[in-house]
């Protein structure tokens, strides 16, 4: 048996898509024509230190494009039913990418470095020093860019505006309720919303902790939903039982991992990318100041080379780390191991098997799962769906059930 719910939409952009493809176009502006203002002014003045840094920042664009368009394709293919699970992993796909170009570069950094180590070449101070001072400030002003709103973690507000990551979605007599916890630059408190017809007038929550402690909180409309005015301390692992009206519904919260398996599921990989890049670029000016600096006050031309390796050393553990987890989500692995226990259990509590699961990341901050399970109860999909948007609220899911006899009871009664 399958779920054969109807058609819905496979949307799984971030939910800083816009903002993030917008800041990027602008850092593509200034690190563009910065690199224009280098190349030429070093053609007029006869510099050929500014032109081989507009040629280097010339990369650095190049690898911004990437992310851009990935940005644009993404959303333009957002509902293409060519993508069978949308088009989320194009940021990760130019993420992937960008990170070879990033380990290209480092190689080359390196090449270079390591050739002036061992015939060092004379070093114009007066033009080399004042260069790397102007790309530091442009890669500030472009990590700045790139940071404004694009790295906040989202809870679920919404099936079409991307907030679906922390939600649970909960039974009350019928109606659904997306059950999260809002802390995007609040302090932790609860939030509501009906994802049927119109949020009640009011409504509680009562916390169970694994210690028997039990909280109860009060929510008020706000904003379109149910908001409680008090927050929730820490840790948030508990059980939380929705009261709306006489009716009550229940969901499991866990502690999230905040290391590298919830990172894995909400990073934005291709912006990711991109803030790499321009970290690069900064580390390398700074890095390239200290070592040109001590080159001239004491004379040691070797530190300019060795700032240069130290430099690419950096990049490559970047790129590394970037191509590993940008590859991971583009081959489908497993996003949270405590996630999957977590279904797992709440789909076998009733005595039933989960004898196949799928878990993937379908873009930044969406998941999808593939369940099935094998029971004797009379249970049915929705009972199953309910079962698991109550760990998590999943972007896609599928469910298939397959039926089997029930054990007699001579047969249990033996030995």
């Amino acid at each position: 048996m399958s779920d054969a719910r109807p058609a819905h939409r496979h949307v799984f952009l971030g939910a800083a898509h816009a903002q993030s493809e917008r800041n990027v176009w602008a850092v593509i502006a200034l690190t563009g024509a910065m690199t224009v203002v280098e190349i030429v002014g070093g053609v007029m003045f006869g510099s050929i230190a500014l032109v081989a840094d507009g040629f280097h920042m010339s990369t650095h664009a190049g690898a911004l494009l990437l992310a851009a368009l990935a940005y644009t394709l993404a959303r333009r293919h957002a509902e293409d039913p060519r993508f069978t699970f949308g088009a989320g992993k194009f940021g990760d796909l130019a993420g992937f990418a960008s990170a070879l170009v990033l380990a290209m570069i480092a190689a080359l950094i390196a090449y270079e470095s390591i050739g002036r180590l061992i015939a060092p070449q004379p070093i114009s101070f007066a033009e080399a020093i004042p260069i790397a001072v102007l790309g530091l400030v442009v890669n500030a002003v472009s990590a700045w860019l790139l940071s404004r709103d694009g790295h906040h973690h989202h809870h679920g507000h919404g099936h079409d505006d991307g907030h679906e990551d922390e939600s649970r979605v909960v039974e009350v007599e019928g109606a659904l309720y997306a059950l999260s916890i809002e802390e995007d630059g609040v302090p932790p408190r609860w939030r509501v919303e009906a994802l049927e017809g119109v949020a009640p007038d009011a409504a509680s929550i009562e916390l169970r902790r694994p210690d028997g402690r039990r909280e109860t909180y009060a929510l008020v409309a706000r904003d379109g939903a149910l908001c409680s005015q008090a927050t929730i301390p820490e840790p948030h692992e508990f059980v939380a039982a929705l009261r709306v009206g006489a009716g009550v519904g229940e969901a499991a919260f866990v502690e999230p991992d905040h290391g590298h398996a919830h990172d894995s599921v909400h990073r934005d990989n291709n912006l990711r990318a991109a803030v790499v890049h321009v970290m690069a670029d900064a580390a390398v000016s700074i890095l390239v100041i200290v070592g040109l600096a001590l080159a001239r006050g004491f004379g040691w031309l070797w530190m300019d080379p060795l700032a240069g390796l130290v430099g690419a050393g950096v990049i490559v553990s970047w790129s590394i780390g970037l191509i590993r987890d940008a590859g991971a989500v583009l081959l489908d692995m497993n996003p949270d191991e405590r996630l999957t226990a977590a279904l797992r259990a709440a789909i076998e509590r009733g005595g039933d098997a989960l004898v196949d699961l799928h878990l993937w990341r379908l873009g930044p901050g969406h998941l999808g799962a593939i369940l099935s399970i094998e029971t004797a109860s009379d249970r049915d999909v929705a009972d199953y769906r309910r079962a698991a948007m109550q760990v998590r609220r999943f972007s896609h899911l599928t469910i298939e059930i397959e039926r089997r006899k029930p054990v007699p009871a001579a047969r249990r009664s033996v030995g």
